[in-house]
């Protein structure tokens, strides 16, 4: 078995260890075995690590006179391996058309985004807000199985959807930039660059907004003006609100990486 990366559910400075689907997949199709190595992330931190054993719901495993009602693969922790850390990027995310802001949130997590914040807005179409709540889980297995595939060490935290409103009042120690249509002077870059310059040695936490399909209501503009977040553009075209976030997200990591 090659080494892959998986990112455990239970640990603790021994051992670490995978159950349900992780533990299915890792057990039956790629026929995990004692002794098989891979790379286990445990606590944000990332291990070399060996099958220690390999337990199937409804079988016994080899050596074991029973198995548990849920899916379990326990590695040994052998040693600590160097991982990148995540950018401290927020990502406030416009609810929009489900499969899109699902691409939007795997592209955000092979960037390297640390959290997803999903906001109801104005424009969000009313079947997608009242769905969102129940979408929350989803979204999270998308952000899971992405960072697996990155060899991330740690999964984005992407919070349950609520009201726009209530995100932009929230208190936040990090720079708020909200991408804005009609903003025509301040680009993100031109921004970034000021932040940048004010944090000196210290590494700055950001927050990116990208509004919904149809861009913000002008009530929402001044919501966030009001509220102290900085409006940027990305330049003269208009995009899609998922390519929006994955163009000024790789803008951000290109300055902070």
């Amino acid at each position: 078995m090659t080494r892959r990366r998986w990112i455990a559910e239970n640990w603790d400075e021994a051992s670490a260890t995978l159950v349900g689907a992780q533990a299915e997949h890792l057990a039956r199709v790629l026929r995990a075995q004692p002794g098989m190595t891979a790379d286990v992330v445990a606590g944000g931190r990332v291990f070399r690590a060996e099958v220690a054993s390999v337990s199937l719901a409804g079988e016994a495993s080899p050596g074991e006179t029973s198995a548990g009602e849920t899916s379990e693969v326990r590695f040994t922790l052998l040693a600590e391996l160097e991982a990148d850390p995540a950018l401290p990027i927020t990502l406030a995310l416009a609810v929009y058309k489900f499969d899109r802001m699902e691409w939007a949130i795997e592209k955000a997590t092979e960037l390297g985004a640390a959290a997803i914040a999903p906001m109801i807005a104005r424009r969000t179409e009313k079947h997608l807000a009242q769905a969102a709540p129940k979408r929350a889980e989803r979204w999270r297995r998308i952000a899971m199985e992405a960072a697996k595939q990155a060899r991330r060490t740690d999964v984005p935290v992407v919070h349950d959807p609520v009201p726009l409103a209530e995100h932009v009042h929230a208190g936040s120690e990090a720079t708020r930039i909200v991408l804005a249509e009609q903003e025509r002077t301040t680009t993100l870059h031109h921004a970034l660059e000021e932040v940048l310059a004010s944090a000196g040695d210290r590494m700055p936490a950001l927050e990116l907004a990208i509004g919904p399909e149809g861009g913000w209501a002008p009530s929402e503009e001044a919501l966030f003006d009001a509220n102290g977040w900085r409006a940027v553009s990305l330049g003269p075209r208009i995009l899609r609100a998922e390519t929006a976030a994955i163009a000024a997200l790789a803008v951000v990591a290109s300055y902070l990486e």
